[in-house]
């Protein structure tokens, strides 16, 4: 028996038209504010890339936009999803600043046996 999808495609539609809306606005804002280079690598951008430009919030809390714009960074594409990805790893570590224990399974383990084997 199918499921009625459409309530919840409606909620889901209206909260990416609501999340585009906002942050169109804080980003012409930040463009506004800050000369268009990347505040990682130093890229200069220009109005045929701009798209490539995005802004970064300080403190990773997408709802905080003061009109100021001191929680905002531009940053060029490939620096800000590195921004993120640093984000996650060190998500993954203990309050010690090492990783926490990895996959265990060693599929190595008896390689030495299974190359005598041949």
């Amino acid at each position: 028996m199918a499921k009625d999808t459409s309530r919840l495609d409606s909620v889901l539609q209206e909260a990416r038209k609501n999340d585009e809306k906002r942050a169109k606005g804080y980003r012409e804002q930040a463009l506004k504010l800050y000369p268009w280079v990347c505040g990682r690598c130093a890229r200069t951008f220009d109005h045929k890339t701009l798209q490539l430009l995005e802004v970064h919030h300080k403190n990773n809390d997408h709802n905080d936009n003061p009109s100021d714009g001191s929680n905002w960074e531009l940053l060029c594409t490939y620096c800000h999803e590195n921004e993120h990805s640093k984000l996650k790893d060190s998500m993954g570590r203990t309050d010690s600043g090492n990783a926490e224990t990895g996959a265990t399974f060693n599929p190595f383990a008896d390689l030495k046996k299974r190359m005598e084997d041949k």
